[in-house]
């Protein structure tokens, strides 16, 4: 039987990064030309961005996308 692959969850630091800007959620998707719906859906890990908005997230706050976004393995044991 072949091994699963475990399966990659992607989480992010985006309300931190926001929390030591004091900037909103309102102020942020302006800045990058989403909705604020858009921002609490990638904050509260609903929503995975584009490559593209990844990037212009990264851009505005002047880091590395893996100083926002990293990927964390889950692993699904079976019995």
């Amino acid at each position: 039987m072949p091994k699963s692959l475990p399966q990659l969850k992607i989480v992010n630091r985006l309300h931190i990064l926001r929390a030591e800007r004091r900037i909103t959620q309102e102020q942020l998707a302006k800045e990058i030309g989403v909705t604020r719906a858009t921002i609490v859906a990638i904050e509260g890990s609903n929503y995975n961005p584009s490559l593209e908005l990844t990037f212009r997230i990264a851009r505005y706050f002047q880091v590395n996308i893996n100083v926002i976004f990293s990927i964390e393995e889950e692993t699904n044991e079976e019995a």
